[in-house]
């Protein structure tokens, strides 16, 4: 999900134009970099034996946790987008708001702690579960630009909104 943060609109609406970003829009391939990212890591937490995929889930839900908490452009993976990647793109036809990503990483937190509370309990499957639910979520942005996370803020907008109106 593409939104943007132009000034005057709120956050899930779109603009097509090649103009320069907005004051605190991202370009809108570095959270699918990310998702790319954080997929192959939560297919290494489901593959790898448990001390392993332990330490994987928890460096991810520190990840996940850093994006919620400072933004996503505060991460690691934002980093290696703007380093390596970003210089050898033209610029985004879309820019996006900073807060629904931001929110789709709270909610990847949450996927991952619980995740990680699950393995370490010995609920194995409740964990692996939660960590597959996770996978799929960041599949599905990597893959197809369709961030759940960001679906579910703007539904939660939405849904706050009309209740302030009437």
């Amino acid at each position: 999900m593409t939104t943007t943060a132009t000034p005057g609109t709120t956050p899930g609406t779109r603009t097509t134009s090649a103009a320069p970003a907005p004051p605190g829009a991202i370009d809108p391939r570095a959270p699918q970099l990310a998702a790319a990212v954080t997929s192959v890591v939560l297919v290494a937490v489901l593959l790898l034996p448990p001390p392993a995929a332990l330490a994987l889930l928890a460096a991810q839900a520190v990840l996940f946790g850093l994006g919620a908490v400072r933004g996503v452009t505060a991460t690691p993976y934002a980093w290696l987008f703007r380093t390596l990647v970003r210089p050898r793109l033209a610029p985004p036809a879309e820019w996006e708001a900073p807060e629904p990503p931001r929110f789709a990483q709270g909610v990847g937190f949450a996927f991952a702690v619980v995740g990680l509370a699950a393995m370490l309990a010995g609920a194995t499957v409740v964990g692996q579960v939660a960590v597959g639910a996770a996978l799929v979520a960041a599949l599905l942005n990597a893959g197809f630009g369709l961030c759940l996370g960001c679906e579910l803020y703007l539904l939660l907008r939405r849904a706050t909104a009309r209740r302030i109106a009437t």
